[in-house]
């Protein structure tokens, strides 16, 4: 039998094949090894991408990818095809044995789950889909269980962590641990405790946030495979203008979840969005516990309430309605529209993250470990996006992308062209009876990374949260809010409460061409509806 037929033989004519490998008697760890043995033996990486595609054979991209993104689809194949050939023989082979035992009738979702635990990069990465309105029922369903329902790692072993990296702090802070876990994410695991302040003079209730002892290896793994993927993906798939598109996406993806592992960047950040949002009301940020954090903990206070998802779901709808637009404007609003400077952004706002307490009313916005600051040009040039997208202006939209584009070697003219043209085609096909909004603002800059034009680093995150907000406020019931409209509401608030934040952070200038705009944008109306009409009953288009 020859190795290059292995793969095969395994899904079709199992009891023919070795049974230490595949017999259901032998014990998991024998079976591990043998197939171990097997990926590390001389033909090796042939097996390797023969098992890739069975595995993948169950894993149809046309169900997990939904036609919205249909050219998505080779790419995303290519990728797991890759992953599961490169990944290495320690995480790979209980992953094959864990695959073939599973029922035939398993369903791709519960398939997919199963193959990316502990594999945190994907993890992340399944999060931050999970509440895409556009993706299968089932897949949604299935990945949202990443928000909270990951379960990999024992409450001993975190206890075990703290021991060891607290020390004799936890007996002069007078600490007292839980013994169950709280919750678990991709990265890290969450366990209650109490501690004496000294500052209020009693006892106070925290959590502590422990990097998974497997994380360190597991991650830089999954940021070395990423960057592979990304010089793989670029040379197999050219998009557009420009070869580079793939490779630069992945590549600045695994440099965003590398923050997830920097415990320190994060204890900072939870400390500048404390006192950025403390003059924000209804919001509420964990405080820092400093003496009981290290770099593998932080230590914060506990927060009351339900993630958000689940604290609405009887509400009626008036109370859904107010619950959205709170969480338009902590997460876009108030970075987006602060008076002055660089301001950060909570950069993965999925459900988990965000809890409701019913009793206060507060919206409480946890872990901080992905962020992004906006200068104060960039929060200029997407609110005239905004603006200017939802007038219908195709220079206005184009030369706020043009300010939001990196400035490399290509030519600058060139630039401008390919944006301009692919604006005008993107606002012609948006249907008339419409208001375009900050989702179709962040769709056309997916488009117009796609021709090659490369976006500021922010911006892919930004995109991201705009994108996780929106499959958000369609799960509570809130459809019919819009990002903008909440946007405006905010800007006439702050305004009207202090005046020396009027029209912040766009310029006296920015304001005439909005207004120039906003005049002619009746005229722009008509002439798409006269194209639209000469388009369509043209003898052209009639004999198609």
């Amino acid at each position: 039998m020859a190795d290059s037929s292995l793969a095969e033989e395994w899904l079709q004519t199992p009891a023919e094949l070795p049974a230490a490998a595949l017999s259901q008697d032998a014990k998991t760890a024998e079976r591990i090894a043998a197939i171990a043995a097997l990926l590390d033996g001389p033909s090796g990486q042939p097996l390797r991408e023969e098992m890739g595609q069975w595995v993948v054979q169950f894993l149809p991209v046309e169900r997990l990818v939904p036609k919205l993104y249909a050219k998505w689809r080779p790419v995303v194949r290519d990728a797991m095809l890759f992953m599961l050939s490169h990944l290495s023989t320690a995480r790979l082979a209980p992953k094959l044995v864990e695959q073939m035992d599973l029922p035939s009738g398993t369903s791709p979702e519960a398939r997919l789950l199963r193959l990316i635990a502990k594999v945190p990069g994907l993890q992340k990465l399944g999060q931050v889909l999970a509440r895409n309105r556009h993706l299968r029922g089932s897949l949604r369903k299935a990945l949202s269980e990443l928000e909270n329902g990951i379960s990999d790692v024992s409450a001993g072993e975190i206890r075990a962590i703290i021991l060891e990296e607290l020390g004799s702090r936890l007996e002069r802070c007078a600490v007292e641990l839980e013994p169950v876990l709280l919750c678990e994410a991709s990265v890290s695991a969450v366990v209650r405790f109490t501690w004496f302040n000294p500052d209020l003079g009693g006892r106070e209730r925290g959590v502590f946030k422990v990097m998974k002892p497997y994380i360190p290896a597991c991650f830089a793994e999954d940021m070395e495979l990423l960057a592979r993927l990304a010089t793989h993906l670029g040379s197999r798939h050219r998009s557009g203008s420009s070869q580079h598109v793939l490779s630069d996406t992945f590549n600045d993806v695994r440099r965003l979840l590398q923050h997830e592992v920097e415990f320190s960047r994060e204890q900072a950040t939870l400390l500048e969005a404390s006192r950025f949002y403390s003059s924000v009301p209804g919001v509420c940020v964990p405080r820092l516990i400093q003496p009981l954090c290290t770099p593998t903990i932080t230590a914060m206070t506990e927060q009351h309430g339900k993630k958000i998802t689940n604290a609405v779901a009887r509400m009626p709808a008036w109370r859904r309605v107010q619950v959205s637009q709170q969480l338009i404007e902590t997460l876009v609003a108030a970075p987006l529209f602060a008076p002055t400077g660089d301001v950060m952004f909570h950069a993965d706002p999925h459900a988990g993250n965000l809890l409701y307490d019913k009793r206060s009313g507060e919206l409480v916005v946890l872990d901080w470990a992905l962020t992004q600051h906006l200068s104060h040009d960039q929060r200029r040039h997407l609110a005239l996006l905004f603006l200017m997208m939802a007038l219908r202006d195709p220079v206005g939209v184009s030369n706020a992308i043009h300010g939001l584009s990196q400035k490399g070697r290509r030519r600058k003219r060139s630039q401008e062209r390919v944006i301009r043209e692919h604006v005008t085609r993107f606002i012609d096909q948006l249907p008339l009876a419409r208001l375009p909004g900050a989702v179709d603002a962040m769709n056309l800059l997916e488009d117009i990374a796609w021709k090659g034009i490369r976006l500021q680093t922010p911006l892919l995150l930004f995109r991201k949260v705009l994108f996780t907000l929106d499959g958000i406020l369609h799960d509570i019931a809130a459809p019919d809010l819009t990002i903008e409209s909440v946007i405006a509401r905010h800007i006439l608030q702050g305004w009207l409460t202090d005046l020396r934040t009027f029209g912040s952070p766009l310029s006296r200038k920015d304001w005439v061409l909005v207004q120039c705009s906003a005049l002619l944008y009746g005229g722009r109306l008509w002439v798409q509806l006269a194209q639209k009409a000469l388009d369509r009953y043209s003898p052209g288009a009639a004999r198609a």
